[in-house]
């Protein structure tokens, strides 16, 4: 089974959106599942797993709502409020729908050193390490640090890298991301997301090879069982299609790959890193 293992919907109406304005309109419409339906077909994909865009429990539960209804989608990564003295309650309210399989901590726009080294928001990730329940963390590569930080508190968290950490592709950066990165995948539990890097490079003038690096780096520090195909759609469409999203890792992935290890990197480690194999 073929899964895209990131992407988003979103209704402007709902107004949980504040970072969606009228200067961005490739983003500044509606994107559901009708829209992508088409383009999952072409490639195989016949599942998918939706990541909150919106840091409101309200968006989380919207998109939980999609699953009833569009049987492409696997399940929901949402969002919570770690620093709320209800922080279980809500979760636990959640975890009642089957399709809640994961929550994403945002940390690309705050000060992800003061973020996590706060008490309620350790006690909570420590929470959710014992549970196993699946955590997946959005950051620049300048935030690498407080990452591991976190990983020498927390070292059990179930969790995911988003976007391969947000390096500056477009600048070819290379160190210390590389090493960060490294450091990273030698927590065994830990996994990444082969996703958003088309948006990480030069969006008006990119090419494939630009990729190249980046891809086989993460591939060598995790290992083809620790790494997941995302495609960051609709965000993607900032520098390319979907075809070319795909096209991108496709064709920067180690050479002679065997049908068992794609089949791994898109769709078998997001069911287990995710716990789907219940659901689908």
């Amino acid at each position: 089974m073929r899964i895209d293992a990131h992407q988003h919907y979103w209704q402007l109406s709902r107004n949980d959106y504040g970072w969606l304005t009228p200067e961005s309109p490739t983003l500044y419409r509606d994107y559901m599942p009708n829209d992508l339906e088409q383009l999952l077909k072409g490639h195989g994909i016949t599942k998918t797993i939706v990541v909150q865009a919106a840091a409101t429990v309200e968006e989380t539960e919207f998109l939980l709502s999609l699953c009833e209804t569009h049987h492409s989608i696997a399940g929901v990564v949402g969002w919570l409020d770690f620093e709320q003295d209800n922080f279980v309650e809500t979760f636990e309210r959640l975890r009642e729908n089957r399709y809640f399989i994961g929550v994403r901590i945002m940390l690309q726009s705050i000060d992800a050193s003061n973020y996590l080294q706060r008490p309620q928001v350790i006690h909570h990730l420590r929470w959710l390490e014992k549970s196993g329940f699946p955590v997946d963390l959005l950051f620049h590569s300048v935030q690498f640090p407080a990452i591991l930080k976190l990983l020498e508190l927390v070292p059990n968290l179930n969790a995911v890298v988003d976007h391969i950490g947000k390096p500056q592709i477009s600048q070819q950066e290379v160190s210390p991301w590389q090493e960060w990165i490294t450091e990273v995948a030698e927590y065994p539990q830990m996994y990444c997301k082969l996703s958003g890097m088309v948006t990480e490079g030069n969006i008006a003038d990119w090419v494939e090879s630009d990729f190249s690096f980046y891809v086989k780096h993460v591939v060598k520090a995790f290992g083809l069982k620790r790494v997941i195909f995302g495609s960051d759609w609709p965000v993607c469409l900032l520098a390319a299609s979907y075809d070319q999203t795909v096209s991108v890792l496709l064709n920067n992935l180690p050479d002679e790959l065997t049908k068992q290890q794609l089949n791994d990197v898109f769709g078998n480690n997001a069911i287990h890193f995710y716990q789907l194999e219940t659901i689908l």
